[in-house]
């Protein structure tokens, strides 16, 4: 007992009657624009990372001199 075409397809009908066709396209972009959001986060988080590590490293190097 799968999902068919047919129970697919009158989900989608019913969604797009109930929202309209701008409040779904408005609320994809507002998930485009969260992902790319979480995106750059996480990279900005993974450099900054990179940053203290070097900078301990540094001053652990110099420390020990």
């Amino acid at each position: 007992m799968g999902i068919s075409f047919w129970q697919i397809a009158i989900v989608v009908v019913i969604v797009v009657l109930l929202f309209g066709r701008g409040k779904i396209s408005s609320l994809m972009g507002d998930v485009a624009k969260g992902i790319k959001s979480f995106k750059k986060g996480m990279s900005d988080d993974s450099s900054l990372n990179n940053d203290e590590n070097k900078n301990n490293s540094d001053n652990s190097d110099s420390e020990n001199k």
